[in-house]
């Protein structure tokens, strides 16, 4: 293939190709550890087009973006691996485990192809948001949902913010990118619905199934914080509960964050019923010839006197619904929680403490509840000052 220099333009070459003459460039530069480097790029209709794209090369250079150009022909798949193999011991295992399986299995095969800094707006919801919603993909049956294509997004995105971070993007192109989602159901109980739900759970559900109910509604603790509870993390005398692990089907393990590992203050009507619950906990496991130990997980199967699963929560929750006419999640309890509290006056920094949250997550989880409370306090201000029209 005859090479040949531009006469109009230094750094520019023209080759033939079968579908005519094309243009490229190539550019030596020092990069940010002084090493000698080279960029090219082929392909180009003309000289001027050649010469437009080198400049924009030999700008970056000068002014000290050498790292976008050291990984302008990175492509999405190979920042997206580099990414998460530098960041994954930061990770909880969940986290770890969940953005693997969506850039291997997602993420690279509808969009890994694609170069990093070229990747437009327009081909990235075509080629992967739209797919998503509406083609039946491998290791799927059936088309995602639009709330679960938005996690995906928001993955994307963090990807991209830490490419922008990295100083291999000037910025991100995919931030203004909205998937519109269903409103979800309001998940949480009126304060007359929950006393009503603790009632019916009382009567109806057995000792481990009620204390459970009585312990999420009162503290606000996770599902899994709640199944990994140890006896040795119960405070009788200061009335505490520390949060060291969640539990669920894949194992036990650390919390997700840092802010999740606290110690909660519980009223005396619920440290009363973990106390009597211990006491039948005790005969139990001695029932099924198990010696009672601290580390002991607090809830435990009736039927054999080992931690319970997944399904007893399920059952449970369905069945409670079903007598009392709600439809509330174990995480439903949760919100009910931290809903009363707002309610009620209590600051957002002790509530996020309480939760296991920033202050900022409360903020954006519970707007609307913050809303009514301020429209709540303009009426109570208005009703007792008032002025003359």
């Amino acid at each position: 293939m005859a090479i040949e220099a531009s006469k109009k333009y230094d750094h520019i070459y023209s080759y033939d190709t079968a579908k005519g003459l094309k243009w490229f460039y190539r550019y030596q530069y020092k990069n940010y550890v002084g090493k000698r480097r080279e960029k090219s790029k082929r392909g180009f209709n003309s000289e001027a087009e050649a010469y437009r794209a080198y400049l924009e090369v030999v700008t970056n250079v000068l002014d000290g973006d050498i790292k976008e150009v050291e990984y302008s022909n990175i492509t999405v798949g190979e920042w997206l691996n580099i990414w998460f193999d530098s960041n994954k011991d930061e990770w909880a295992q969940s986290t770890v485990r969940q953005r693997h399986d969506a850039i291997k299995n997602k993420m690279i095969p509808l969009i890994g192809k694609y170069k990093l800094a070229t990747l437009d707006k327009v081909t990235y919801k075509k080629m992967f948001i739209e797919r998503l919603l509406t083609e039946k993909l491998s290791h799927t049956k059936s088309v995602h949902n639009r709330s679960t294509v938005q996690l995906y997004h928001n993955l994307f995105r963090i990807a991209v913010n830490a490419a922008v971070d990295a100083e291999i993007l000037k910025r991100n192109r995919f931030l203004k990118i909205k998937i519109e989602v269903q409103k979800k159901k309001d998940n949480f109980l009126t304060n007359e619905q929950l006393q009503s739900f603790l009632k019916t759970a009382k009567e109806i559900e057995n000792k481990t199934n009620y204390t459970l109910v009585l312990l999420l509604a009162f503290s606000g603790m996770r599902i899994g914080e709640a199944k990994g509870l140890q006896w040795s993390d119960i405070d009788f005398e200061r009335n505490e509960i520390s949060i060291n692990r969640t539990r669920d089907e894949k194992g036990t393990r650390k919390p997700k964050t840092r802010r999740s590992i606290r110690t909660l203050k519980l009223d005396e009507a619920v440290m009363k019923q973990l106390k009597s619950y211990r006491t039948w906990c005790k005969a139990t496991h001695l029932k099924f010839g198990i010696e009672f130990e601290v580390s002991n997980h607090v809830f435990i199967s009736y039927q054999s006197g080992t931690k319970i699963g997944t399904p007893t929560v399920t059952y449970l929750f369905r069945r409670l619904c079903k007598k009392t006419g709600v439809d509330i999640t174990p995480h439903g309890l949760r919100h009910t929680h931290a809903t009363i509290l707002i309610s009620n006056g209590v600051d957002v920094i002790t509530i996020a403490d309480r939760l296991g949250n920033t202050p900022q997550m409360v903020l954006d989880v519970y707007a609307h509840t913050f809303e009514d409370l301020q429209l709540k306090s303009v009426d109570t201000f208005s009703s007792i000052i008032s002025i003359e029209g």
